[in-house]
């Protein structure tokens, strides 16, 4: 069954959200009544220092970690009650992922990233390497997507990265420092595809920032301030 997450747009909110680490004796509250609301076709910034939380509130909003308390919605509706199998299928077919080291599958091509996700999903191969020249095409690698992650250069494996990040047609992205370990031309680069995609597309992105230059070129910030989100 071939089920794209964009045939109705979502919003992502987040109500409340605490979570509590355990240190020893110690707990350590990383995330404190965190709540915020990305709109469909909205790019937020989300700042804060190394160890502030802004990791783990991704992992949260992705639906791959749960809250100690709150909870999160797409599109409107409560999803931490979830079973775990469909708790994965929303994730699915709704959230898209980038983070700052590709994570790239080393022993297949930027084309071949690109359509795995959609086969897993059931997508047809043929369907699946249609959108997957599409994305790549998009994002200047159609004459790169035959090489494997060891032949491209850092952006182009980030750029790869997104086009494998969007191969489904996700509603929501959420994005962890994606141009952080590239050089500031490259991320400059690489961040302009990036809003591209995301505004051509409808998404509700949250990305995941040091570079402030970036953030502000965003439709609004957040800051994330000992376990709180700070409109900045």
């Amino acid at each position: 069954m071939n089920e794209r997450g964009h045939n109705a747009q979502a919003s992502l909110e987040l109500r409340d959200v605490k979570r509590v680490f355990k240190q020893g004796r110690k707990a350590l509250e990383v995330l404190h009544d965190a709540s915020f609301t990305v709109s469909a076709g909205e790019m937020v910034a989300l700042v804060g220092p190394s160890g502030s939380g802004k990791s783990t509130l991704l992992h949260i909003a992705g639906l791959l970690e749960k809250p100690d308390a709150g909870e999160v919605l797409i599109g409107g509706e409560a999803c931490l009650k979830l079973s775990d199998r469909a708790s994965t299928a929303l994730r699915r077919r709704t959230i898209g992922f980038v983070y700052q080291y590709h994570h790239l599958l080393p022993e297949f091509s930027a084309l071949e990233n690109a359509v795995l996700p959609q086969m897993i999903a059931g997508v047809s191969k043929a369907e699946a390497r249609e959108r997957a020249a599409a994305l790549l095409d998009s994002v200047g690698l159609t004459p790169r997507a035959s090489h494997r992650p060891g032949r491209l250069s850092g952006g182009e494996q980030q750029r790869a990265a997104i086009a494998r990040g969007l191969a489904n047609d996700p509603s929501i992205l959420l994005a962890d420092e994606p141009t952080g370990n590239l050089d500031p031309e490259t991320a400059d680069g690489v961040f302009a595809q990036l809003a591209g995609l995301v505004r051509d597309g409808g998404l509700a992105a949250l990305i995941a920032t040091h570079n402030m230059d970036l953030a502000k070129r965003m439709d609004r910030v957040l800051r994330l301030e000992h376990g709180h989100i700070v409109e900045a």
